[in-house]
């Protein structure tokens, strides 16, 4: 009922090529392009996973795939996680930071006129929701924090069962405790760390934001996209909640699945459609 993880695990068609936006292995993202040469939206995909090792972006090439097939120029992202050296605070900000202040241009570099940078999405699943509404409020941070940005990323959010508030996913202890290993330590333990990487601590980000959440969701419960929604509403942020009956965590990012269509019609609300 929460919906089957066999996506997790599913080949999809490997991607036409790989930029780096670092020095580090995992600074890459997989490139896969629409069959067509007209100018089309970038999409940068952060995969999720409760930001741990053992879940890189391989798991995010069907959805990947299936948002080039139907129209997007789509750049995977891969990032240092948890477990790994570098990951975890501050790597995994770092290279958040990094790709999507960076992977646009690089993007364009390689492929050229194919890419219409000035029409670029940030869609994250789970945990990569949360880095992809966090790195679109990095203009929001303290002027002296390493992540600030002087201006708006200029991107849109799409937040596909996102963990948009560490202090709460941090209380319920969701991920068997993911946010205490990401941030070292709780909310109490660490206040200054969930200041500057949590979301919600972050509005109003002023990005249009779209969130996509199921009902059944067991990973990361629907409520953490309402209230997130209601809470930069009240500040004037520009959020739509679209939450989807008989829905899990897992099938926002299934092309197989009946939520499919919500996914990639949101895309489309956030950047236009590719034609």
């Amino acid at each position: 009922m929460n919906g089957s993880r066999d996506v997790l695990s599913r080949p999809a068609s490997p991607p036409d090529l790989t930029v780096r936006y670092g020095p580090e292995a995992d600074h890459v993202a997989d490139v896969r392009l629409p069959g067509t040469v007209e100018p089309r939206p970038l999409v940068v995909v952060i995969h999720g996973g409760f930001w741990a090792a053992e879940f890189d972006r391989a798991h995010a090439g069907p959805q990947s795939a299936a948002l080039a097939g139907a129209g997007y120029v789509v750049a995977t992202a891969e990032y240092r996680r948890i477990g790994q050296e570098g990951g975890g605070w501050p790597g995994t900000f770092d290279d958040v930071a990094a790709l999507t202040d960076t992977l646009p241009a690089l993007v364009a570099d390689a492929v050229g006129s194919r890419v219409d940078t000035a029409r670029t999405v940030l869609v994250g699943h789970s945990a990569g929701g949360h880095l992809a509404a966090w790195a679109a409020a990095r203009h929001r941070l303290p002027a002296g924090s390493r992540w600030h940005r002087d201006t708006p990323l200029g991107a849109g959010v799409v937040s596909l069962a996102g963990v948009l508030d560490l202090a709460t996913a941090e209380t319920l202890g969701l991920g068997e405790q993911a946010v205490t290993r990401l941030l070292g330590g709780t909310a109490v333990q660490r206040p200054e760390r969930y200041a500057v990487a949590s979301p919600a601590a972050l509005l109003p980000s002023g990005a249009r934001q779209l969130l996509v959440h199921g009902i059944l969701d067991q990973q990361v419960p629907v409520d953490m996209s309402r209230q997130y929604a209601d809470r930069g509403r009240a500040l004037g942020d520009a959020i739509d909640l679209r939450e989807l009956a008989g829905t899990g965590h897992f099938e926002l990012i299934d092309p197989r699945s009946a939520a499919w269509p919500t996914a990639l019609e949101s895309v489309r609300a956030v950047t236009g459609r590719p034609n």
